[in-house]
């Protein structure tokens, strides 16, 4: 965008919009399928197939607010992607606009390899 090719601008902020939908689509379902394991934000037992396997009640409710409130973040990065996205196809959103909103996706980024490590890796 700092060279003015809005087009490729453009371009990317679609492909990174699919990308943030593609991964909230990801988390629903693991949500999903962990909620129907018996998982649960709140409440004094995790479900008794994941008590089997050894998942403590402490690491459903991390993993259910960490995972909620940077999926909540993905959202409202959504939200101003689209918009950016929209405003820049009309000519409206100045290369600083589109930096703005880039610069917010890799810090929502950047939050997500230390939840994914902290919670598939360790």
């Amino acid at each position: 965008a700092r060279l003015g090719d809005m087009k490729k601008a453009l371009l990317n902020v679609c492909m990174t919009i699919a990308g943030g939908a593609a991964f909230l689509s990801c988390q629903a379902y693991e949500w999903t399928h962990l909620i129907r394991e018996g998982a649960r934000l709140t409440g004094p037992i995790a479900g008794s197939e994941l008590i089997e396997k050894g998942v403590t009640p402490q690491f459903t409710q991390a993993f259910f607010l960490l995972t909620g409130f940077h999926g909540s973040h993905v959202l409202s990065g959504l939200v101003i992607l689209i918009i950016t996205a929209i405003r820049t196809s009309m000519g409206k959103t100045p290369s600083q606009g589109v930096e703005m909103a880039g610069l917010y996706w890799h810090f929502v980024d950047l939050v997500w390899v230390f939840i994914f490590t902290l919670f598939y890796l360790l």
